[in-house]
């Protein structure tokens, strides 16, 4: 027989001149999840652990700590932790002393006051700290626009635009005529 006979799947004649008969198959043989998996000792990963750490107190928390834990492969929980380990928060209980009775409100909106009552509370405070020639100047300014107040104004006879040049052509008319 040749080797493309083997690769097309043909059989060996036996003395005789028939094909043989293909031995018979075993039966179909399946393992079960756990023999079949590759993790190893599977039962060694099911069982839980107890871990237990202790550790030494502090300033602030003085005794020996010491915190157990059960530990399986998909999960693990917490049996027991003493007071004062870092991991471990305290449910502090709030004791309400006034008996349900509300806070009173307090009012948050400005008070309007008049321009003497500013006046008289920017008195002294340091309104004009930084400015040049110090409160005296301030004082001295307030004296001049109340006496500016105390005059006339001069004002003109018609009231200019900015950029208007009204102006100009009436004092190019007084010089020409």
């Amino acid at each position: 027989m040749g080797l493309f006979d083997r690769l097309l799947g043909g059989q060996k004649p036996v003395s005789g001149g028939s094909p043989a008969k293909p031995a018979d198959k075993p039966e179909a043989f399946f393992l079960d999840a756990d023999s079949s998996s590759s993790m190893g000792n599977v039962e060694f990963m099911r069982r839980s652990n107890t871990i237990r750490h202790t550790f030494p107190g502090t300033a602030s928390s003085p005794g020996d700590k010491e915190m157990i834990e059960e530990v399986a492969s998909m999960k693990s929980r917490l049996e027991k932790a003493t007071p004062g380990l870092g991991g471990v928060v305290e449910e502090e209980v709030e004791i309400n002393l006034t008996g349900g009775v509300p806070k009173p409100v307090k009012k948050t909106f400005a008070e309007q006051i008049s321009k003497a009552e500013l006046d008289q509370r920017m008195k002294g405070s340091a309104v004009g700290v930084n400015v040049t020639g110090g409160p005296a100047a301030i004082k001295k300014q307030k004296e001049e626009s109340a006496a500016a107040q105390a005059q006339p104004q001069i004002t003109s006879q018609g009231v200019s635009k900015p950029g208007d040049i009204n102006p100009f052509k009436g004092w190019a008319k007084e010089i020409n005529g």
